[in-house]
C-alpha cells in the first residue's frame, strides 16, 4: 500500500516536473538491465480475441487476462447496457479504448470517452452504462478480481476441454498465445 505521504510527494514532484518542463531524471534506474532477483514466471503474449468471454449481464462481455498479481479485463459494452453500481475489495483502474459510457464513481457521474481513465480504490461504489453507443475499455485489477477469476476459470476450463477435443489446446492462462 502506498502511504499518503508518498502519494503527496510523488504528486508534488510530478507537478513540479510538468510545470517546469523538466525531464524526469533517473531513467537509468527505470530501465535497469541486470536482474537483481529471480524471474517468477515466463512472459507470454495473448490474443485477446481468443480469451473465452464471460457475460454477467446481457450485452456486457469480459475477457480477463491474468498475470501473477494483477489482471487486465478487456470489456465490451453493447448499447443500452449497464454494469450495476457495486463495490469490491480489489483496486481498479478503468481505461476507455473506444466509444463512451457514463461512469458513476461514488456518485460523481461523468461521460468517459477514448483515453479517459478512472481510478477506483477498494470498496468505493461505482458502475457504468452505455446509452446509444458501444464502449470498449480495460479494467486493471490488483489483486486480480476474485469473482471474475472464479467465473472465468469455469469458462476457460470448459473451453480447454472443448479445444482439447478439437485438437486446438487453448491455454488456460488467459487466452491463446501467439
Amino acid at each position: 500500500m502506498v502511504s499518503s505521504e508518498c502519494q503527496t510527494i510523488c504528486k508534488n514532484d510530478m507537478t513540479y516536473y510538468l510545470e517546469e518542463g523538466l525531464q524526469v531524471s533517473g531513467s537509468n534506474e527505470h530501465f535497469v538491465t541486470e536482474a537483481t532477483g529471480v524471474p517468477t514466471a515466463s512472459g507470454r503474449y495473448v490474443k485477446v480475441a481468443t480469451v473465452p468471454s464471460v457475460e454477467f449481464v446481457a450485452g456486457l462481455e469480459f475477457r480477463p487476462v491474468l498475470g501473477e498479481r494483477m489482471m487486465a479485463n478487456f470489456v465490451t459494452f453493447e448499447p443500452h447496457t449497464e454494469a450495476p453500481r457495486h463495490v469490491h475489495e480489489e483496486e481498479q483502474i478503468v481505461i476507455v479504448l473506444d466509444g463512451e459510457f457514463e461512469f458513476d464513481l461514488d456518485g460523481d457521474v461523468r461521460v468517459m470517452r477514448k483515453g479517459d481513465v478512472a481510478v477506483v480504490p477498494a470498496w468505493v461504489p461505482h458502475g457504468a452504462r452505455t446509452q446509444s453507443t458501444t464502449c470498449s475499455e480495460v479494467d486493471m485489477f490488483n489483486p486480480p478480481r476474485r469473482s471474475l477469476l472464479d467465473t472465468a476459470g469455469a469458462v476457460v476450463s470448459a473451453a480447454t476441454e472443448t479445444s482439447a477435443a478439437d485438437g486446438e489446446g487453448a491455454k488456460s492462462s488467459g487466452g491463446q498465445e501467439y
